[in-house]
C-alpha cells in the first residue's frame, strides 16, 4: 500500500511470529469490551434500568477508547528504555487489568450497579491505553504491504477477545457464575502478559530529537517534534475529511448495537445467555468471517473502494434490525441471520477502515 492507499505487491512473506504477538494483544483487549458491550446493558435493564438510560451509559462506558487521543502523545514519548518504547506502555496496562478482573471476582459487581461500571470504566481505561502502546507496536513491527495482513490480527484477535468475554464465558454464566467469567479474563490476560515480557522491543522509527536538546529532555522539549508532526498531518487537504469520517463511522452502528440487545431482552424475553449465544457467540463468529474478508480485499484493492463498498453494505443489516424492532418479525431465525450479517459487514468494515487509517500513518508518531 502507499500513502494514498493504493495496492502493492508484496515483497516479503508476512512476518508470522509478530502476527500471532499481535493477536496475542488484541485479543486480551477484547475481553472487557466484549463483556462491556454484550453483558452490562443486559445486567443494567435486568436491574430495572430503562433502556433510554442504559444508551447514554454504555457510550460513557467506551469513553476512554473515544478520547484517548488525548493522552496518545505521551505514549510517544515517555518510555522507560530498558523496557523499551512501546514494552513500557504495554506491560503496565496488561498488569492493571489483570488486577481489576481479579477484583470483579471478588467483589460481586453484578449485585452493585455503581461498583459494576466503575470497575468496567476502569477496564475500559486499561484495554484503551494498552491499544494506544500496541498500535504502535504493530506500525513499527509490520512493513507497508502487510498492513491487511496485520490489521487482520488486530481485528479478528480484539473479536475473538470479544466471543470469549461476551460470549462463550456468558454462555456459561449458570455454571461458573460472575467470578468465574472475571477469573478466566484475568488468567488469560496475565498468559498474554508473560509472552509479552519475554518478546522483543521493535526497533520502530522515534522522531529525531534536535542535538541542542541533550541526552535528558524535559517533557514539553521531546513532545515538540511530535506536535509539529501532528500539526503537518493535520495541514494535509484531506485530513478534515479523513477525522471526520473516522469519528463517526461508527456512531449508527453504536447507537444500534446500544439498543437491540436490551431491545431483545425487554421486549423479547431473551436471558443473558440467549444473548451470549446469539450475539457474544455466533455474531462474533461471523464478525471474525467478515473481518478476514475485510482484511484481504484490503490487501488487494485500493483500500477507499474497499471501505466504500463496506459502508454501503453495512447499512443493509442495522436496516434489519430496525425491521425487527418496528415489529414486522420476531422469529429468532431472522434476528440470528440480520446479527450475522450485520457482524459480518461490521467486521470487514473495521478491517478495511484501519488498514485505511494505517496507511496515512507517520511511522514514527505510533
Amino acid at each position: 500500500m502507499t500513502a494514498e492507499g493504493t495496492g502493492a505487491e508484496p515483497t516479503d512473506r508476512p512476518p508470522v511470529s509478530a502476527l500471532l504477538t499481535l493477536l496475542s494483544l488484541y485479543f486480551i483487549q477484547g475481553l472487557p469490551q466484549g463483556f462491556q458491550s454484550v453483558a452490562v446493558p443486559v445486567i443494567l435493564v435486568q436491574r430495572g434500568m430503562s433502556m433510554e438510560a442504559v444508551t447514554p451509559l454504555a457510550v460513557l462506558l467506551g469513553l476512554p477508547w473515544m478520547i484517548k487521543l488525548l493522552w496518545a502523545p505521551f505514549a510517544d514519548v515517555l518510555y522507560w528504555p530498558a523496557l523499551g518504547r512501546r514494552r513500557s506502555w504495554i506491560l503496565p496496562m496488561q498488569a492493571g487489568l489483570a488486577l481489576t478482573c481479579m477484583a470483579m471476582a471478588f467483589l460481586h459487581v453484578e449485585r452493585s450497579i455503581p461498583v459494576l461500571l466503575g470497575m468496567v470504566t476502569l477496564m475500559s481505561l486499561f484495554s484503551a491505553t494498552m491499544d494506544i502502546a500496541v498500535d504502535g507496536y504493530a506500525i513499527d513491527t509490520l512493513s507497508e504491504h502487510h498492513l491487511g495482513y496485520g490489521n487482520i490480527a488486530q481485528v479478528v484477535g480484539a473479536k475473538l477477545g470479544m466471543i470469549v468475554g461476551g460470549g462463550l464465558l456468558l454462555s456459561q454464566l449458570g455454571e461458573i457464575g460472575y467470578p468465574g467469567v472475571f477469573g478466566a479474563m484475568g488468567v488469560s490476560v496475565m498468559a498474554v502478559m508473560a509472552l509479552t515480557a519475554l518478546q522483543p522491543e521493535p526497533p520502530g522509527q522515534p522522531l529525531a530529537l534536535p542535538e541542542y536538546l541533550g541526552t535528558r529532555p524535559s517533557l514539553r522539549e521531546s513532545a515538540g517534534p511530535l506536535w509539529d508532526a501532528l500539526k503537518r498531518a493535520l495541514k494535509r487537504p484531506d485530513a478534515r475529511a479523513l477525522l471526520l469520517f473516522v469519528l463517526t463511522y461508527k456512531a449508527g452502528e453504536s447507537m444500534a448495537d446500544a439498543l437491540f440487545k436490551p431491545f431483545l431482552v425487554r421486549e423479547l424475553g431473551y436471558s443473558t445467555e440467549d444473548i451470549g449465544w446469539i450475539l457474544g457467540t455466533w455474531g462474533m463468529a461471523f464478525s471474525l468471517c467478515g473481518s478476514f474478508v475485510g482484511g484481504l480485499v484490503a490487501s488487494r484493492v485500493t483500500l477507499l473502494h474497499a471501505v466504500t463498498v463496506f459502508a454501503i453494505l453495512r447499512v443493509l443489516p442495522i436496516a434489519g434490525e430496525w425491521w425487527i424492532v418496528a415489529g414486522f418479525s420476531n422469529d429468532p431465525q431472522h434476528i440470528l441471520v440480520i446479527t450475522s450479517a450485520e457482524h459480518f459487514f461490521g467486521g470487514a468494515l473495521t478491517t478495511a477502515t484501519f488498514a485505511f487509517m494505517m496507511s496515512r500513518v507517520d511511522h514514527r508518531i505510533g
